[in-house]
């Protein structure tokens, strides 16, 4: 059957989809499972006849938005915080996996534009980080503490204090994707070129590692959640950008519910993180080695599984289904 053929035979059928996931239209959890199957049939047949169309990308958002669907209201769920982290995040990361790719080569890219600019022009860490806090930082080296500055302050105050400005950063990296993603750009572009700058900025005072044990014990979880958040901002701007098959206004309320939720996933973590340079990052200097290591490289693992491995398992599970 040719592409334009299976598309008019099944144009009404689809758009009772969009109308189940829109909420236009009252269906109860079966009626949805049975529509999710039907869907999954159409899926599965353009991928084999037409793998290189929009009509597969279309079906696999509209499949995925109905599994969702019935999840979010099936009889038999009883923990719906739980479900949200266990299922529904990570059939979105899946969903939008693309959008994760683009933030982490932004990051990578930027950090190192932050590296580059610090070792070739010797001002750039001052107009990046400040006259004060440098000459702050270059006093604790020769103190023989190069990251005293996050033992300053009570552990609980630090904790708020700190967690409070890191929930403040990623909203503004997500919220501002709003203006079709230029804003989120921004917005990822300073936080990663001035921490390219400050890595580097240790690395020229040969205290690149004991600089290294301090800020990953908190910043691997707190730097990957700022990435996931500017992804999120990607999404949210795409979504009013690149409407696709759906109106406008349509794709931007998807556009935003779901990015909003993949943005919510990353509190935990940056809470975490929060609560590590609040208590532990402060020690780090009198810390072994192996033990400070394992933390960054612990804590690390745990959210690179959840936004880099567990979405794909989490939707092989449902293609079995």
């Amino acid at each position: 059957m040719r592409e334009v053929a299976f598309i008019k035979q099944n144009k009404e059928k689809w758009l009772e989809f969009e109308l189940a996931i829109f909420g236009k239209a009252k269906k109860n959890p079966d009626e949805l499972a049975n529509l999710y199957i039907q869907m999954m049939n159409d899926l599965s047949y353009a991928q084999t006849y037409y793998p290189k169309s929009k009509t597969v990308i279309y079906l696999n958002h509209l499949a995925s938005q109905i599994y969702q669907k019935i999840y979010k209201t099936k009889r038999a769920e009883k923990n719906r915080f739980l479900e949200f982290f266990k299922t529904e995040v990570p059939l979105l990361v899946y969903d939008y996996r693309r959008y994760l790719l683009y933030a982490f080569a932004l990051f990578f890219v930027t950090v190192a534009i932050g590296v580059v600019s610090a070792r070739y022009d010797q001002d750039f860490v001052r107009l990046i980080l400040g006259d004060a806090y440098v000459n702050m930082t270059l006093d604790n080296i020769k103190k023989g503490n190069p990251v005293a500055v996050y033992a300053s302050g009570s552990n609980w105050g630090s904790f708020v204090g700190i967690t409070i400005n890191n929930l403040y950063v990623g909203a503004r990296c997500y919220i501002w994707g709003i203006f079709g993603g230029i804003g989120t750009l921004y917005i990822s572009l300073q936080n990663c070129i001035m921490l390219g700058a400050f890595q580097y900025f240790f690395y020229e005072q040969n205290v690149f590692w004991k600089s290294v044990r301090g800020i990953w014990i908190h910043g691997s979880m707190e730097i990957f959640a700022i990435v996931i958040e500017t992804a999120s901002g990607f999404i949210l701007g795409a979504s009013i950008l690149f409407p696709k098959t759906f109106s406008r206004a349509n794709s931007f309320k998807i556009g935003f519910k779901n990015s909003f939720k993949i943005f919510l996933s990353t509190f935990p973590f940056t809470i975490s993180a929060g609560f590590l340079e609040g208590f532990i990052t402060r020690y780090s200097i009198d810390m072994p080695n192996w033990l400070s290591s394992f933390i960054i490289l612990f804590t690390l693992g745990i959210i690179s599984f959840y936004y880099l491995v567990y979405p794909f398992i989490v939707h092989k599970k449902t293609q079995q289904l």
